[in-house]
């Protein structure tokens, strides 16, 4: 169905190719999972696929694809719409209309379906991705979840032969990700349907995989296989890895099932103090140790071939998400944490919470997105905000940097009401980094981002570089922000925001894009500032990364906190936001593959 024969992508101002000799060839009716560093070229191979490289990207391709049998070299995007459907990295760069429904009917009218046709498949597609609640709502004021439900949604209803998938499950909470992977692995069982899909959160997609591609080898086999070598892994095969299991497990099935002699040898121990979550941490290094994945590199020939160069988401209760196109400014500041002067962790009363709420309430039109909720933050915390897609963490998140007012209740930050207070004053006390990162970017490259977070901070200069080139080292500094991958992108985001060391950080979903070395990096960082008393505040559906890094998880839902409590006493009794050692070593309170490693030795 795909085929590559000696393919090369090298963009325009780029010295080394991002996709080097690259033969492969993907049959009928698989569901191919791509895995790899951030930055190997995963989004370039799916973009191949699709035509959009280098049709719509610019650059020079070099050897051939092939996609049913059509060249993507003389056959563009618009002469492959019948047969490859794509939904990219950033839903919201997907839309062309503004309500669900019409969305969702859109690629079948460019086709020519008859009406009873369209009607009937969106029927369909709104039950099979939970939508059906959100039929007539505009696309703006969904979640970023439910935004991405409505993409995929929309290139399902045409019923491509070759679906093509950058991060489908990103902005998911685990539930509808679930749906959405038994989607695609019905499409591919029933009806022979071949998805290529690119995917950082290994732990929700790749049992569901029939072949995984490693980049930049493009090394190719069956998943047990390939994650015996990849330097990325989900936890289950990291635990498999520690404790010497042979083959290793994909599944937490499997891993339960051999876990019955590590259970004894963990019994009577108790996950070590500062490194348990929900307890009061230790003081941390800046150097805790975490072990990031080395990178892999590829060498070979680049075969010059026929070049071709162009220069060319069951809903939850209904909510508005952040205004995201452009952030808000006034008198040179930004709501979201640019334009602030260096400052550190909160020096007020220690006794006092850096952060309280106390019986909140917002509504949005139609929308009560959140109500009686009470929720208080100390410095030095770190707190991870979760729940179902639209269930309200973002809206939260808007209320603590004053872009949204209350409808009742109150709202303090480091004693200043948010929406009130003058944005100069609030964001020396907070910062943001949204669910969009290019929301924060306006520079030509990531050289200039970076100088010019560094004198909003006063910090020294190369202090925001620094921090890019820890996060995600390759990053160079003459390339434009629209053209780093999204996890690039949002570690450069990421580094605007920290250079500054805010006492009170906000982060909404931070690990969208990035791999399991990025993250732990991230990690690293962010316990570290934890512990010189900055309090942290991320919602996330991660629930690796609450695992990790939070002492506190508060499960929103309908607008409502419905538990709030140490992270272990949270997540080991929750089936859906359960980390994959909880589930392997229950009722246990072990939650991360450091923890378990730790105690062995």
């Amino acid at each position: 169905m795909i085929c590559f024969e000696n393919v090369s992508v090298t963009y325009d101002g780029e010295a080394e190719p991002t996709l080097k000799d690259v033969d492969l060839t993907v049959p009928e009716g698989e569901l191919v999972l791509l895995v790899g560093p951030s930055g190997v070229g995963k989004s370039t191979l799916l973009g191949a696929v699709s035509g959009l490289v280098p049709h719509f990207t610019g650059g020079t391709l070099q050897g051939r694809v092939t996609v049913g049998g059509r060249d993507t070299r003389t056959h563009p995007p618009r002469e492959l719409a019948d047969l490859v459907g794509t939904v990219g990295q950033d839903p919201l760069s997907h839309f062309v209309t503004d309500i669900v429904e019409d969305e969702l009917a859109y690629g079948m009218e460019s086709l020519g379906l008859a009406p009873a046709v369209m009607r009937r498949r969106v029927e369909e597609t709104l039950d099979l991705l939970g939508l059906a609640e959100l039929r007539d709502r505009p696309i703006a004021t969904l979640s970023g979840g439910q935004q991405q439900r409505v993409a995929i949604g929309s290139v399902l209803t045409p019923h491509p032969k070759v679906l093509v998938l950058d991060e489908p499950t990103s902005a998911l909470d685990p539930s509808a990700a679930e749906d959405v992977l038994a989607v695609l692995q019905r499409l591919v069982h029933d009806l022979g349907t071949t998805v290529l899909m690119a995917e950082h959160r290994l732990e929700r997609v790749v049992q569901y995989a029939d072949q995984v591609l490693l980049l930049p080898e493009a090394t190719m086999g069956p998943p047990a296989d390939i994650m015996a070598l990849s330097p990325v892994h989900p936890p289950v095969v990291s635990l498999g890895r520690a404790v010497g299991w042979d083959p290793l497990p994909l599944t937490v099935r499997d891993a339960r099932r051999r876990a019955a002699p590590l259970r004894a040898r963990l019994a009577g121990r108790t996950p070590a103090p500062g490194r348990i979550p929900g307890r009061t941490p230790a003081p941390l290094s800046p150097s805790a140790p975490v072990s990031p994945s080395a990178p892999v590199s590829s060498s070979g020939p680049v075969s010059a071939s026929d070049p071709v160069s162009s220069s060319g988401p069951v809903s939850p209760p209904l909510l508005s998400p952040l205004p995201s196109p452009v952030p808000a400014r006034t008198g040179g500041f930004s709501l979201f944490g640019r334009r602030r002067p260096r400052t550190g962790p909160a020096a007020a009363d220690p006794a006092a919470p850096l952060v309280s709420i106390e019986r909140l309430a917002v509504r949005r039109g139609r929308v009560e997105a959140l109500r009686r909720v009470d929720l208080e933050v100390r410095a030095g915390q770190t707190v991870a905000l979760m729940g179902r897609n639209g269930a309200g963490k973002s809206t939260l998140l808007g209320t603590l940097v004053g872009m949204i007012a209350p409808t009742s209740g109150e709202v303090r930050v480091a004693g200043l009401v948010p929406h009130t207070t003058d944005p100069g004053a609030l964001i020396r006390q907070v910062g943001l980094v949204p669910q969009e990162p290019r929301d924060l970017l306006y520079a030509d490259t990531v050289a200039a981002e970076c100088a010019a977070a560094d004198e909003d901070a006063g910090a020294a200069p190369g202090s925001c570089r620094a921090l890019v080139s820890e996060l995600l080292p390759g990053v160079a500094d003459s390339t434009h922000p629209r053209d780093l991958s999204e996890g690039q992108r949002l570690a450069l985001a990421l580094s605007v925001v920290l250079t500054a060391r805010p006492p009170l950080l906000l982060l909404d979903e931070p690990t969208r894009g990035l791999d399991y070395a990025a993250k732990a990096r991230l990690v690293t960082h962010l316990r570290a500032l934890a512990a010189e008393g900055h309090a942290i505040v991320l919602a996330t559906h991660d629930v690796e990364l609450a695992a990790e890094l939070a002492d506190r998880v508060v499960i929103v839902a309908g607008g409502e906190v419905v538990a709030d409590g140490p992270t272990a006493e949270v997540v080991v009794s929750s089936p859906a936001f359960s980390p994959q050692v909880a589930k392997i070593l229950a009722p246990e309170p072990w939650l991360t593959v450091e923890q378990v490693a730790e105690a062995l030795r």
